[in-house]
């Protein structure tokens, strides 16, 4: 593992987290006080700078901002963030703006028309703790995948954690990756993703593939991003499920 800066990150959220997050190797929860060493957690961990933008400014200028025939939803996300994003290497500010995105896209209200009644407003908290984490992860804008965690594989990290079946670990990374999403709640997520400075996209075509999902910049290059990700998979997938907690019948 290249590493570039491997300072603890700590951060204090406004929600406490589940301290079985601690089965992970590199990370403890003490409530809403996440400590990470990013050695330990992290499988490939080669920049400690990111780009994010202000989510109050989110908040007040483009989540209402409507698309036009001329101006299409991902550009008026991406002339955003190149008028408001900022480079930082605080990594908590980071997770800190990650959970105030995925407050707002994994909200409550969205239940009633999920369509998928064993989701309850628990798995959305749970979807709220891994998305925040998974904001780590880094992709650059040649492709190149920089920073991995365990959160880059969503149904085995929640399962680990939150000691999930694998069908309701599947369930849930269904919901992550899209399984709800009709065109409001895509636009919605194009635009709350701009705080984390460029949009959503994922590695796989369902459950089963389990590639993951990153904040990629706006221009990356997908073709080398799909390569990288082919290269690394199956291995740390391993590793995550190896801190499953196996009860006795």
């Amino acid at each position: 593992m290249t590493t570039i800066d491997t300072t603890t990150i700590t951060v204090e959220l406004p929600e406490a987290f589940d301290p079985r997050w601690s089965r992970l190797p590199g990370i403890q929860v003490d409530g809403r006080r996440i400590t990470i060493d990013p050695a330990e957690y992290f499988f490939r961990f080669e920049s400690s700078t990111w780009l994010i933008a202000d989510w109050e400014l989110v908040k007040s200028q483009l989540l209402a901002a409507n698309e036009t025939t001329e101006s299409a939803v991902e550009q008026l996300a991406l002339d955003f963030v190149k008028a408001h994003g900022e480079p930082t290497s605080d990594a908590g500010r980071v997770l800190g703006t990650a959970y105030e995105v995925y407050a707002y896209l994994f909200r409550d209200e969205h239940l009633d028309g999920l369509g998928l009644p064993k989701i309850t407003a628990e798995h959305l908290g749970m979807l709220r703790q891994a998305a925040t984490l998974m904001a780590l992860n880094k992709v650059e804008l040649d492709g190149h995948i920089s920073n991995v965690g365990p959160c880059w594989f969503f149904p085995a990290a929640t399962s680990v954690v939150f000691d999930l079946d694998d069908e309701m670990g599947g369930t849930l990374d269904e919901v992550y990756h899209g399984g709800w999403f009709n065109e409001h709640r895509r636009i919605e997520s194009i635009k709350a993703h701009a705080a984390l400075g460029g949009r959503l996209v994922h590695g796989c075509q369902s459950v089963p593939d389990q590639s993951g999902g990153v904040i990629a910049p706006y221009g990356a290059s997908m073709a080398t991003f799909r390569d990288d990700l082919a290269a690394f998979k199956v291995g740390w997938i391993e590793q995550v499920y190896a801190h499953r907690v196996i009860r006795a019948a």
